[in-house]
């Protein structure tokens, strides 16, 4: 099997929750949350931090260093820069994008995202070169926020270091990947394979992207994209102390926090009038490219 390493990716600078990555939840940092779940991913076999050089970001490399996790230092503005680079450092073959502000990100959902591209993309005529459980607008979203999981492969990025120009195609790491994908309409069903648990609930779409790039999405049903489970309001932040302060433990599932959420909805009420800010809320030229057929 391919070398798989996650890279999470992580600063201090936050325009809503300065510092997030390092702030306590139940006890230990949020990146600490994070890197705990994605290490129980049997599908990854190295996870690592991915931050910048700036000076701000020393706290971020100091707890690192003082907790024998990997970290590869990078650009502050090309976010894909430094992913390629953290990729080559750590000898990755396939890549795992996760974020430092997903502490309920879920280890399962990484294996069935990492094993459309390392498994199931047998299934089809041609490999896939990149995987997700979402994508942003104006495709549609099926699991809560706080769970996006991309994954590609190595070939991949570099083709996307070596070729992207857009100012948001180096910021946000993808885009160049999936541009103006166009899915085939047709909602594949997927079973279990290979030790990878895929529920009755779980589709997925391929399609090919405005640059050539081979793309599956995985979908879930019943859709509950408007479900905001990241951090980056301390209403946020607030939320997933309860949920930890619930659980008692991390090794809780995405379902889970869903059953709990469904069960004592005023818990969650405390971050509902937060509005979502995409990456396309920044500039319009982030809009992935439509296709003119």
């Amino acid at each position: 099997m391919p070398r798989t390493v996650a890279i999470v990716q992580g600063r201090m600078g936050s325009s809503r929750l300065p510092g997030k990555v390092l702030l306590d939840i139940a006890g230990q940092p949020m990146l600490a949350r994070v890197l705990s779940r994605a290490r129980r991913a049997r599908t990854v076999d190295l996870v690592a931090v991915a931050t910048t050089i700036d000076p701000s970001d020393d706290p971020v490399a100091a707890w690192c260093a003082a907790h024998d996790t990997p970290v590869f230092r990078g650009d502050v503005f090309d976010v894909l820069d430094r992913y390629y680079q953290a990729a080559r450092q750590f000898a990755a073959e396939i890549i795992v994008r996760l974020t430092a502000d997903c502490p309920v990100i879920d280890p399962e959902l990484i294996n069935q995202t990492v094993s459309l591209l390392t498994v199931h993309h047998s299934l089809f005529t041609d490999h896939l070169n990149f995987s997700c459980n979402r994508l942003p607008p104006p495709w549609t979203r099926t699991f809560p926020i706080g769970l996006d999981v991309e994954v590609c492969t190595f070939a991949a990025l570099e083709r996307a270091w070596k070729e992207a120009r857009g100012k948001h195609q180096r910021e946000h790491v993808m885009p160049y990947l999936y541009e103006g994908v166009v899915f085939s309409g047709e909602r594949h069903p997927l079973n279990t394979e290979h030790g990878t648990l895929y529920t009755e609930h779980c589709s997925l779409d391929t399609g090919l992207s405005a640059h050539g790039f081979r793309i599956a999405q995985l979908h879930h049903d019943p859709d509950y994209g408007s479900l905001r489970w990241t951090v980056d309001t301390p209403e946020d932040l607030e939320l997933m102390r309860r949920v930890y302060a619930h659980f008692g433990r991390d090794d809780f599932s995405w379902q889970d926090v869903l059953s709990l959420q469904q069960n004592q909805p005023e818990m969650f009420a405390v971050n509902a009038a937060v509005v979502h800010k995409t990456a396309f809320d920044v500039d319009e030229r982030q809009k992935p490219i439509r296709s003119t057929d």
